[in-house]
């Protein structure tokens, strides 16, 4: 049975990076991505071939818990079909948490309003076991409060080319900050962060220069003027890509989307 026309459906995801070579499907076969094993599950249920637009297009080892996703399809289906259908097709690490029917207009990437990752560190002598591949590893104790005085310095509209990644795409370097706080919950120190958009590595960017920071290496002014200088190579190293989770994608609410942590009951 089919729709009279096409319609856009939305639905939220999450995924453990580390069997990934990335969000974005790839030229070679041999690479593994998230959007083609949801791409293949959801042509499963709709019954022709499914491309999707993701809110942001995560690197090869990085999470999600709350990625949003885009589709149009001809194919009739209630809402609970596309979730329960597309997770009997997907791989383990890979899961649709829920489906919502959204206007033509709605777009995942370009309506989004602002985004939301955190980066987890585990700080302990010893190398993670149950954690490996989720958090990243730092031997040494850090100081959590000089990092989260420093990253307040990276608040509002600013030109972040010294967190900006080789080979961003980007036309501008300017983004705007709204939060961004270090917290430590045990032996795990996450840094939270949200912002408009971000530009390529930004995150793990700051991340590695928080680290430097929290380690001792550089005085919390330090960041200040590796911001104003606008220059990578006077930022920290790039942290690892496992302890990166994009959990939140915000959207004008009317558009009808669950906020984060929340889902439309699948019965709908």
């Amino acid at each position: 049975m089919t729709h009279a026309g096409p319609r856009r459906i939305a639905l939220g995801l999450e995924y453990h990076g580390g069997g990934f070579a990335g969000w974005q499907a790839q030229r070679d076969p041999g690479l593994a991505t998230v959007q083609e094993a949801l791409e293949a599950a959801l042509a499963r249920v709709a019954a022709h071939p499914v491309s999707t637009v993701c809110a942001g297009r995560t690197d090869a080892g990085v999470h999600a818990s709350g990625q949003v996703v885009h589709f149009d399809t001809d194919a009739e289906r209630p809402l609970r079909a596309w979730v329960l259908g597309a997770n009997a097709w997907l791989p383990r690490g890979v899961a649709v948490q829920w489906a919502q029917a959204v206007a033509p207009a709605f777009h995942a990437r370009f309506s989004a309003v602002h985004r939301r990752y955190r980066y987890l560190i585990l700080t302990r002598a010893q190398r993670p076991a149950l954690l490996a591949g989720a958090v990243c590893h730092e031997r040494r104790a850090l100081d959590a409060e000089g990092m989260h005085e420093a990253a307040q310095r990276l608040l509002g509209e600013r030109d972040f080319s010294a967190f900006r990644g080789a080979g961003c795409q980007s036309r501008t370097p300017m983004r705007r900050v709204d939060r961004i706080a270090v917290e430590r919950d045990g032996e795990l120190l996450a840094i939270d962060i949200t912002a408009n958009a971000f530009l390529l590595h930004m995150v793990r960017n700051i991340a590695g220069s928080l680290l430097a920071i929290g380690r001792g290496e550089r005085p919390v002014e330090w960041l200040t003027g590796v911001l104003d200088g606008r220059d990578r190579t006077r930022a920290g190293v790039t942290a690892p890509a496992q302890g990166l989770y994009l959990v939140e994608v915000g959207y004008d609410a009317h558009w009808g989307l669950p906020r984060a942590g929340e889902a439309p009951r699948l019965a709908r």
